[in-house]
């Protein structure tokens, strides 16, 4: 396949469609219901669901039992199933059909010519508007059944699975609307036995407040199955003559809104979404106990008949349609990063009081470059020591300037501390650095321009084998200051270096959140004016180790330059970490969140001038680099100290969410990514 290709990186596309009823005409009805499947066809859809009895109508009352209707029902489902044969999507429409002495309200699924199966609904309403059991018989009980429907025995039960032979991942179950109310929803036992993508035929009449019912049904299912749940309920042409209807759609994925349409439509409307098969499947691997919960009910699920069908999905490029976050640890909704960044903040805050009160109240010994980490870990201890009622002044904050240190750095940590009222003092380390160099017959010790990694890392080993002595002579504990993105790159220096820390507040945390939390402090005034006007100024500084000199005219030693813009690792690192993606996918999906600055959403705050977009060759470039990273670094995270789980998208400590033998190869990665993605 096209390595642009959707349906080649694991993803589905599925449309929850409503339509205009014309009640008590199923003719009439299977022509509209083509109609929205043919655009589906067009949009290379995969999956269409139309509402609960789409092809007759829901509120027909006792039409529902007359023979003409009936019958009508059957021409026009013919219909249906013989224009699918020329058209990609599996439809799922809702109709009314006999079977033995009663009648069924029905989920008939219909591809490429043929009746697949048909699921009746279990649960039928009785109560308040509902009077469903004067026309339909429950289908709880026809699990293992078959109905004849175009001269042949077709699958017939609420036990039907349909996986597509040749799209690894998708298999798809029905329901029909109060099914998904009950306790234990036919779905619910239908994802234990496999099911990824579940559907739901509505009616459901709209009274205040029920839309919001209907999204915490399908965003609890989809979440607790961990699957993808696909709900559309009847519109336009329904009956208004006790009820009102407002044709709601919305695809759920995980407990997160892939889309949804416009409520009280005129005419027809669908929600059309790239489900992601892959996902699914990483979250039911990883959380063993949906598995466990499967050998609990192993005898209801063993039940479940498999009726495959083959898509034959298109290769080509068909963009994607779903929303890919270009910071997936950073909402860009600005009440929920707000919320997220309280939380981070205050996760760090407690972890660090919490050790303090384990250990004895000592003193904090924090090492502040005027950088955006060390920044952020002086304000989490400050905060700590307020909440604990304590003098900020039991922080000891050392600015230890090196050979490239600048001014404005070194201006920035000497302001932020006193601003804070910790104790404050310098040591130049530059002498002993000096020294250190010359006794093991290095170049820069004999007063050679020579900066390569022993010289930025006895910069960098020299100021933590200071931190830890002062925590001895006074009586404290080092605060640690990196970052999970750091640790992921392998961005540190192990051992006496910033790896290594008494506790570390930022190691759950990664690099592009962590500004967002900066920024938010300032926001809620958490500290005087002058200390938000000081963390306003780091924010906005170039990311810089600041190991190796300068002159006037040469740029200053750049981070990003060496790693990779914190945006995009960041990117790699969540898909790779949570997500568990190949890398020719984590590419994929990094082209349509980056290829376009001016399309989808920015968070809140994020600076104009760095609103920029990478090309798939940068894209490539920089995910070889976090590859290669990642695997050569793992030995340091193996090492790590203690500090919180921050973020959902894990930690990178090898007593939480990140377990790896420190000698593992990247080579499968490494062909992968040169095999899948294209050079240019």
């Amino acid at each position: 396949m096209d390595f642009y290709s959707a349906y080649h990186h694991g993803f589905v596309r599925v449309a929850a469609c409503t339509v205009p009823v014309s009640i008590g005409d199923p003719a009439d009805n299977a022509a509209t219901i083509l109609q929205q499947a043919r655009a589906c066809h067009d949009q290379s859809v995969a999956v269409a669901v139309f509402p609960e009895l789409s092809v007759s109508g829901y509120a027909i009352d006792d039409l529902l039992m007359q023979d003409v209707l009936l019958d009508e029902v059957l021409s026009a489902l013919d219909t249906i199933v013989d224009a699918s044969k020329d058209l990609l999507p599996m439809l799922v429409v809702g109709a009314p059909l006999r079977h033995g002495n009663r009648l069924y309200n029905s989920a008939v699924v219909v591809h490429r010519g043929r009746v697949l199966g048909v699921a009746p609904k279990s649960y039928l309403p009785n109560y308040r508007e509902f009077y469903e059991k004067r026309h339909f018989a429950p289908g709880d009980d026809q699990r293992g059944q078959t109905i004849r429907l175009r001269g042949e025995d077709v699958p017939f039960g609420p036990d039907l699975l349909f996986p597509a032979s040749d799209v690894p991942g998708l298999v798809v179950h029905a329901e029909v609307c109060e099914d998904i109310w009950v306790p234990i929803p036919p779905s619910s036992e239908a994802a234990l036995a496999g099911a990824t993508v579940l559907l739901n035929l509505s009616a459901s009449p709209i009274t205040v407040g029920r839309a919001e019912d209907r999204h915490l049904m399908c965003r609890s299912a989809s979440y607790r199955d961990n699957s993808a749940y696909a709900y559309c309920a009847a519109g336009q042409g329904e009956s208004t003559t006790d009820l009102s209807w407002d044709g709601q759609t919305m695809v759920y994925e995980c407990g997160g809104l892939l889309g949804e349409t416009e409520r009280f439509p005129d005419g027809a409307r669908a929600t059309v979404v790239d489900v992601d098969l892959d996902r699914i499947g990483q979250e039911r691997v990883r959380q063993g106990t949906f598995d466990d919960n499967r050998r609990t009910h192993d005898g209801r699920v063993r039940e479940f008949r498999s009726v495959p069908f083959e898509l034959a999905a298109p290769s080509k490029d068909i963009g994607l349609l779903r929303k890919i976050d270009r910071f997936p640890f950073v909402p860009d909704d600005p009440e929920r990063l707000a919320l997220d960044c309280y939380e981070a903040y205050n996760i760090q805050v407690s972890g660090l009081e919490r050790r303090m009160q384990a250990i004895g109240e000592p003193k904090l010994i924090i090492g502040v470059s005027g950088g955006l980490d060390s920044t952020h870990a002086l304000i989490v201890a400050a905060r700590a020591m307020d909440r604990l009622g304590r003098p900020r002044s039991d922080i000891l904050a050392y600015t230890m300037p090196g050979f490239a240190t600048s001014k404005g750095t070194k201006n920035n940590a000497t302001r932020l501390s006193e601003q804070l009222g910790v104790t404050f003092a310098e040591l130049d380390i530059r002498p002993a650095a000096t020294q250190m160099l010359k006794d093991m017959g290095h170049p820069f010790g004999e007063g050679e321009p020579v900066y390569d990694v022993t010289f930025e890392n006895v910069q960098a080993g020299l100021r933590y084998d200071y931190l830890f002595r002062l925590a001895n002579h006074h009586g404290g504990i080092v605060v640690g200051t990196g970052d999970m993105s750091e640790l992921a790159l392998g961005w540190c220096t192990y051992g006496v270096g910033d790896q290594m820390s008494h506790y570390t507040v930022n190691s759950g945390i990664p690099k592009t959140l962590i500004q967002h939390v900066i920024r938010w402090v300032i926001s809620e005034k958490l500290f005087e004016d002058e200390v938000g006007t000081v963390l306003q100024t780091i924010v906005e500084q170039e990311i810089s180790p600041e190991l190796v000199p300068s002159d006037d005219d040469s740029k200053p030693q750049s981070t990003e330059e060496k790693i990779g813009p914190y945006a995009l690792q960041d990117f790699n690192l969540f898909h790779v970490h949570r997500q568990g993606a190949r890398p020719s996918k984590i590419a994929f999906l990094a082209y349509h969140a980056w290829k376009d600055a001016a399309a989808g959403d920015w968070p809140s705050g994020y600076p104009e001038d760095q609103r920029i977009a990478y090309e798939l060759k940068t894209i490539r470039e920089w995910l070889v680099v976090f590859v290669q990273r990642f695997f050569a670094n793992q030995f340091k995270r193996s090492a790590l100290p203690n500090g919180p789980k921050v973020v959902g998208g894990g930690s990178m400590s090898p007593r939480g969410d990140w377990r790896m033998p420190s000698d593992a190869s990247a080579r499968a990665w490494l062909a992968e990514l040169d095999r899948e993605v294209p050079k240019q």
